[in-house]
């Protein structure tokens, strides 16, 4: 069982909660913050003292206030502490249930276990902490478990990439087919090009073409 935690949550109530199943689970030495550049310090100071966190629990969506941040969200706690702490536990634990960014945290930061937030999570979390602590297996709520699972239909491929990163770059869609054309990239149609726009923003479940580049960007695919 871990026998150092770190809670990264900014809301009391859920902070509390948190700390009961560890009391619950006989894990007393923990410690908790409401920002996640101060629980940053706090695993990189444990390093430091030769006394680190073999657990950090964090929430994924941290309200802003007056404090500048280097840190915005969970998302990116999660993957600075992976870089600098390769060995330590992670659980996010939040109401997230997009299959996209939980996965996106799975691959790219190396989370050990996924907790959504609601009705059973408290059970789901003391679940979560054994399964990760007493092996190498991961941990995934139920209800976002079988989306993770389903096999979607439309594989991201290289022109949708480029796609997305001449968007990203303010090209209008006719001037990206226009440089597809001059390059001889293809599909390079325009109903082509506007089918894969569609069948992106369908994938991310982005509302419009701004938020489909907001969202990519935010998972590092562009």
């Amino acid at each position: 069982m871990f026998k150092k935690v770190i809670i990264a949550e900014d809301l009391d109530a859920m902070n509390l909660g948190i700390q009961q199943v560890l009391k619950d689970l006989n894990i007393v030495d923990f410690q908790h913050s409401k920002f996640c550049d101060e629980a940053f310090l706090k695993i990189r100071a444990a390093i430091q003292q030769n006394e680190p966190y073999d657990l950090l629990i964090s929430d994924l969506s941290f309200k802003t206030d007056h404090r500048k941040s280097d840190i915005a969200n969970g998302d990116e706690l999660v993957q600075k502490v992976r870089e600098l702490q390769p060995n330590i536990k992670i659980i996010a634990y939040s109401v997230e249930d997009k299959s996209y960014r939980i996965k996106s945290l799975f691959d790219n930061a190396e989370i050990d276990g996924f907790v959504l937030k609601g009705l059973n999570s408290i059970e789901e979390l003391k679940k979560a902490i054994n399964i990760i602590s007493t092996s190498d297996q991961i941990f995934i709520s139920p209800e976002v478990a079988s989306a993770l699972q389903e096999k979607n239909n439309y594989e991201i491929d290289d022109t949708d990439i480029k796609i997305l990163k001449f968007l990203s770059a303010g090209t209008s869609q006719d001037e990206i087919i226009e440089i597809f054309k001059s390059t001889d990239i293809k599909p390079n149609s325009k109903s082509a090009v506007e089918k894969r726009l569609s069948k992106l923003k369908d994938f991310f479940k982005a509302n419009n073409t701004v938020h489909l580049v907001s969202i990519t960007k935010d998972m590092g695919i562009i």
